[in-house]
């Protein structure tokens, strides 16, 4: 245990520096480090690996905390139509898209390319809100609220698709597709909305009637996160255990945003630890055969399914004063991929979903293309196409 944890952040650092040297986000050294780790040398012992599905629901419930602690509702009601939208309708148009390429390029059914559709259909905090935070600070595309649009919009959107994921992969489990299974998600919406609620109010009377140090009240908020997660899977009606968790986030944040910042600092550092985990290991566990199996299909069906996204931000932003420009740089700043893609990619495979190998190797290669290229198009192209204020 202690030589393979070593190895991963010692690599994945080193790798992570080398990336942001070259202008590039450190999870791409992280992933490197991670292939490197696992298909071509195997350092990383089996026991270990075994153990990796737990640590990356981990590294979930420690994102989906941070953005309810950061989101603010009210941006929302700002923007208005076009930030609401973006919470779903290109996520819609990505699935919809790999529902469509995935059985003609990768051999997936229709509703394993739903699957695949609602793993890399989620846009990636860690690439996109650093980026818009820069651009709110240089006030650039600032008078239409086009950075608060995306950020608000980007953390709905991880949420909305990770309710999809659930969604479908309990429709693979079941073997058939059944039309009555979707009425499992707004069931599963509205329970873990509820419960979310309830049980952030009772943390914010805790943490006000005692005196508990921040870290203390952060280990008490993750154990929550943790039981969340665990009713999800024993609970025997539809309920989302990671909703309630980003709930819960929003609720502290909204009712006493004194103490969600306090918790927000030192949750930002066990972000540290866990992003370098949860990329290496999703790196480790990618297969190099797959990639040269299915590489360049894979690759052609990513590109695909983001232009399907690109008119679903297109439509989103439809009947609003953005200009041409502005309205370009958001197809483009609402692509890149990452975090979600780390978390969930491996998840069918370790299910046993005959689609795993196919659905981590196209979230794996969907990272490696959008999070740099994203990342280098958000960074050159914000001072050409949006307006200094």
């Amino acid at each position: 245990m202690l030589w393979n944890l070593a190895l991963i952040f010692l690599l994945g650092i080193i790798l992570g520096r080398i990336c942001i040297k070259l202008k590039l986000p450190a999870l791409v050294g992280y992933l490197i480090a991670g292939l490197l780790l696992g298909d071509v040398t195997n350092l990383l012992s089996s026991d270990f690996l075994a153990l990796s599905s737990d640590l990356r629901r981990f590294a979930l419930i420690v994102i989906l905390f941070r953005a309810g602690l950061a989101l603010d509702l009210t941006e929302l009601k700002k923007v208005g139509r076009p930030a609401v939208m973006l919470c779903f309708v290109p996520a819609c148009f990505e699935i919809l898209g790999c529902t469509l390429l995935a059985p003609m390029l990768l051999g997936l059914s229709y509703l394993e390319g739903a699957l695949l559709g609602s793993v890399i259909a989620a846009v990636s905090p860690a690439v996109v809100v650093p980026r818009m935070l820069n651009l709110i600070e240089k006030n650039l595309g600032t008078e239409h609220a086009i950075p608060q649009m995306i950020l608000a919009g980007a953390s709905v959107d991880d949420v909305f698709v990770l309710v999809m994921f659930s969604a479908f992969c309990t429709m693979i489990e079941g073997g058939t597709f059944s039309p009555a299974v979707l009425l499992d998600i707004p069931v599963s919406i509205i329970l873990g909305i509820i419960f979310g609620i309830v049980i952030g109010l009772l943390l914010i009377a805790i943490f006000k009637h005692t005196n508990l140090s921040n870290i203390l009240m952060l280990i008490i908020l993750l154990s929550v996160g943790f039981l969340c997660m665990t009713l999800e899977d024993i609970s025997p009606v539809p309920f989302s255990g990671m909703l309630a968790v980003m709930t819960i986030g929003i609720v502290i944040f909204r009712k006493t945003p004194d103490i969600a910042k306090s918790i927000s600092l030192p949750l930002g550092n066990v972000w540290v630890f866990a992003e370098i985990i949860l990329f290496v290991l999703v790196g480790a566990a990618v297969e190099l055969s797959y990639i040269v199996m299915f590489g360049i299909a894979a690759v052609i069906m990513i590109i695909g399914a983001l232009l399907f996204r690109m008119v679903g931000v297109g439509v989103s932003v439809t009947k609003t004063s953005l200009t041409k420009k502005e309205r370009l740089f958001s197809m483009i700043a609402y692509c890149p991929k990452a975090t979600v893609q780390a978390a969930i990619g491996s998840v069918p495979l370790s299910l046993g979903f005959a689609c795993g190998h196919t659905v981590l190797t196209a979230a794996v290669l969907a990272i490696l293309i959008t999070a740099p290229f994203g990342a280098f198009l958000i960074d050159t192209l914000s001072q050409k196409l949006l307006q200094n204020n």
